[in-house]
């Protein structure tokens, strides 16, 4: 029996994970916390902590893996980057599953958290931030943070406390888990008067296609983070596909 190592970031890397429990296939999956591990299916083995290259390759000469398949977000660049190297390292097989980009669909594009903090600190208005909390620092550097932007985290712990470390009022906290509607979107942004919507290029699974669209409903500008590689990747069905092939 095939055992597979997924690195999952991602729903859909949760969703081949439960697909290969149901093809008779032992599955191990990576995510960076306990969280994430909380959203894995039953019977997935699962290491849970972040993980550097040496550590994976470590982990990866240690245990039988048939192959790897690189789960994670479209911008967990550096994760992605370990992971390849690892692989190469020991010589394992590597496969990318990489949700398909949906850029050009509306928004005002930039390259970098910064760049959307440059752009911004020109503006006047209320803004809603679903970047998430990893990224949340840089938007202090915005003049009246504090009275301007409204984050859009995970309700965690680590999520919350890190906005509350860094200044942000409860009162502009939204700690929610998604992807979400387009109408819940152009409710929170009504509800908080937002003239500004700042969001990743996530993809459909990523609900991006839902805030674009509330954002224009309610005549607010999204500023839309570009994906930071441009790389080649397989949809999961045509990654189940190739699995089918060769491991099961």
């Amino acid at each position: 029996m095939a055992k597979i190592l997924i690195f999952a970031g991602t729903s859909e890397g949760r969703e081949l994970a439960e697909w290969l429990l149901t093809q008779g296939v032992q599955v191990s999956a990576s995510v960076t916390t306990h969280y994430g591990e909380s959203l894995l299916p039953p019977g997935v083995e699962v290491f849970s902590h972040p993980m550097g290259r040496e550590e994976m390759a470590a982990l990866l000469q240690r245990c039988p893996f048939a192959c790897v398949v690189d789960a994670t977000h479209p911008y967990a660049s550096q994760a992605t980057g370990n992971i390849r190297a690892a692989c190469a390292q020991v010589g394992m097989p590597y496969l990318r599953l990489l949700r398909p980009s949906q850029e050009g669909q509306g928004g005002r594009y930039v390259a970098t958290h910064a760049q959307a903090v440059e752009l911004l600190s020109r503006t006047q208005g209320n803004i809603l931030l679903t970047t998430g909390s990893k990224d949340l620092e840089t938007y202090t550097q915005l003049p009246n943070y504090q009275e301007r932007v409204f984050p859009r985290v995970l309700p965690t712990v680590e999520s919350v406390s890190r906005c509350l470390e860094l200044g942000f009022p409860v009162g502009h906290l939204i700690a929610m888990q998604g992807p979400f509607s387009q109408e819940l979107n152009q409710a929170l942004l009504r509800q908080v008067n937002a003239s500004f919507l700042v969001t990743k290029e996530s993809g459909s699974a990523g609900g991006f296609l839902e805030k674009l669209k509330a954002a224009q409903a309610v005549g607010a500008t999204a500023v839309v983070i570009g994906r930071p590689l441009r790389e080649e990747g397989l949809t999961l069905g045509q990654l189940q596909q190739i699995l089918k092939e060769r491991y099961l």
